[in-house]
């Protein structure tokens, strides 16, 4: 396991986390993620530390209320957030990560048939 930081676009909001050097990542081709283009990296929540700029997230729910999409408050990035897909680890945008771990897998997931594309993995 390694240590990593990323966070927001303005520095806001910085966290760390530990993972693998190489890491599997999930492309959705949902409606919210599509349009950010967000790679999605799971990072199970006793590896996940929020180092500053907690006070500048802003939730954001919306269908099921399952998931929580976290935004900074200034830039308006959402950096992580809790998928509905892992309760149990948070959804790093890979993109937001300062030095992240190669990639050794895309999965290709078809969030907008959510419930039955759940059921598969």
């Amino acid at each position: 396991m390694k240590d990593y930081t990323g966070g927001c676009h303005c520095g806001a909001i910085r966290f760390s986390f530990q993972s693998d050097d190489t890491a599997e990542i999930w492309k959705c081709n949902c409606l919210i993620c599509s349009m950010s283009d967000y790679d999605h990296l799971f990072i199970k929540h006793s590896l996940f530390k929020i180092i500053t700029g907690e006070k500048y997230l802003k939730e954001y729910v919306f269908g099921t209320k399952s998931a929580k999409h976290f935004f900074c408050k200034i830039c308006g990035i959402k950096s992580f957030y809790q998928p509905r897909s892992h309760p149990d680890a948070y959804s790093i945008n890979l993109k937001c990560v300062d030095s992240p771990p190669e990639v050794c897998k895309i999965v290709n997931f078809d969030g907008k048939n959510f419930e039955e594309s759940i059921k598969r993995i």
